[in-house]
């Protein structure tokens, strides 16, 4: 069942009404365009009103709306040719990451990314999109895949967080991340990293570091949660929505901190509302920086690479 939100449910509910009126001018023969006409005006006003001034709390609400696109989506959206890769050939396959080869518009790549469930049973056996240590290895023996053949990487990043049971601790969760972040620093191809979802903390760094970080519009990229945050700071997992505001973490604020180099644009109230629409726009920011980054000598691009990420936060002496 979908959660249906405070700030939503006058769009949801006039929705329903224009929909029902369009139903009954069909069935009844009624000639209802009129009255259609001027509902369908002010859902367009509504609909402006509203998701032109989300709140931070409100676009991470529709980061995790259960019909956002997946990695899984945008894949057989906007690639061909997909075949997926698993394993990490230490311990076995994690479900929580999706891997493999692709075609995007004529070019040989690797792909992978967190992929969440449809349902509480495909949720169950991928984490929730949390990975664990095995997820984290098999993603870099596909980028080393990627620099060995010259094909660039793509890491699609959608989770809350790595998996925290005892069981991803006693494989090593903490050194795989660990070691993904420096190793990232010296692949020799072109990395594009975008948050399409929620990029929590160092689940979403194990395979977030690229010489182009993009997020989708209502995404956001944290080091904590908001409930995570709250309950640290305030003692209190309710104060969530006053942590989303602090932590900056929605696309404006990480621009404006040089986190992320482009917010790339969503459908009104969404890319579940429209995932073709979602997915030409993600198309159209990658090819045009995977184009730009095919241009400059892969050298030049690890030292880009390493500078971008030395650069980010404010240090005092």
């Amino acid at each position: 069942m979908i959660e249906n939100w405070d700030f939503e449910k006058p769009v949801l509910e006039l929705e329903k009404k224009i929909e029902e009126l369009k139903k009954f001018s069909s069935e009844k023969d009624v000639d209802l365009s009129s009255e259609i006409s001027n509902l369908e005006k002010k859902l367009k006003t509504l609909k402006k009103g509203i998701y032109s001034n989300l709140s931070p709390w409100q676009k991470i609400q529709i980061a995790r709306h259960p019909k956002r696109p997946t990695t899984l989506d945008y894949i057989n959206l906007i690639m061909k040719d997909f075949v997926p890769l698993c394993g990490d050939r230490l311990f076995g396959e994690d479900r929580a990451i999706v891997s493999g080869l692709a075609t995007f518009e004529g070019t040989k790549i690797v792909v992978m990314g967190q992929q969440k469930g449809r349902d509480t049973k495909e949720n169950i056996a991928r984490s929730f999109g949390c990975a664990n240590p095995e997820g984290y290895r098999k993603a870099m023996r596909l980028m080393h895949l990627g620099e060995r053949y010259g094909l660039p990487v793509l890491c699609l990043v959608d989770t809350p967080g790595a998996y925290p049971g005892v069981g991803a601790e006693e494989r090593g969760q903490a050194l795989a991340i660990a070691e993904n972040i420096r190793d990232m620093f010296c692949i020799k191809t072109p990395i594009i990293v975008v948050v399409i979802g929620e990029g929590g903390s160092g689940g979403a760094l194990g395979i977030g570091v690229g010489d182009k970080v993009l997020l989708m519009e209502n995404a956001y990229y944290s080091v904590i949660s908001p409930e995570g945050c709250a309950a640290i700071l305030w003692k209190d997992a309710a104060a969530r929505k006053d942590a989303a505001k602090v932590l900056k973490l929605t696309a404006p604020d990480l621009l404006n901190l040089g986190i992320i180099d482009e917010a790339i644009p969503e459908p009104e109230g969404g890319a579940h509302r429209n995932p073709d629409l979602a997915a030409r726009n993600l198309k159209e920011a990658l090819s045009r920086n995977l184009k730009e980054l095919s241009s400059i000598d892969l050298d030049d691009l690890l030292k880009t690479r390493y500078a971008k990420f030395r650069k980010m936060g404010v240090f005092k002496e």
